[in-house]
């Protein structure tokens, strides 16, 4: 396989990816690739489910083989929110400024030590014929009460890594992608990739 369409419209994620997989050889395409294309409602309960539902109809619809992932942030004081809904926390998708403000509102009676979360993110590939298959990645962390750094997205900037001392969005990219929830996820697909010979 030389060509992946990655089932997302989010330049951030897409820019990820595709550092990511630009050493492996493969090509990869974004949604905004395939005008046509419908958006896909992300009602599932789990990042697996969503993560599915995008990799299956977007392969369906474009008979290619498609990526997609789920992804998103969990937070221990607010039982696993904002989870799958992470992208639309404060209602409108992929507002940052408006998630981080809802989270650090929702957080703003927690202390420190208290505040323990992780990114968390799944991912499904779907091969024409072939049964889909899900990678995970996960890193933990800490929430702080006022944003640091001025890289990344999301929640990237509120996200102090365990045992780094740095924000996710004070990480260089090389680094970010080293060890992020999505770059374990991605080079599990990569690995599983040059193993199929797709």
């Amino acid at each position: 396989m030389r060509e992946l369409v990655v089932a997302t419209r989010n330049a951030g994620k897409l820019r990820e990816i595709r550092h990511l997989l630009e050493g492996a050889g493969i090509i990869v395409l974004g949604l905004d690739a395939f005008s046509e294309l419908p958006e896909i409602d992300e009602d599932g309960h789990t990042f697996a489910a969503n993560a599915a539902k995008k990799a299956e109809t977007i392969a369906r619809l474009t008979g290619r083989p498609c990526l997609a992932d789920d992804s998103g942030l969990t937070v221990e004081a607010l039982g696993g929110e904002p989870g799958v809904h992470s992208a639309r926390y404060a209602g409108v998708q992929g507002d940052d400024a408006a998630n981080n403000a809802r989270l650090l509102k929702e957080l703003a009676d927690v202390p420190e030590g208290r505040r323990q979360a992780a990114f968390c993110c799944v991912m499904a590939l779907c091969l024409p014929g072939e049964p889909t298959c899900f990678f995970e990645g996960r890193v933990s962390g800490q929430i702080l009460f006022a944003p640091r750094g001025t890289g990344g997205f999301g929640y990237d900037p509120l996200f102090l890594v365990d045992g780094g001392g740095r924000t996710m969005a004070e990480l260089p990219l090389e680094e970010k992608n080293r060890i992020s929830h999505r770059g374990q996820a991605l080079r599990q697909v990569v690995a599983a990739l040059a193993v199929e010979h797709v």
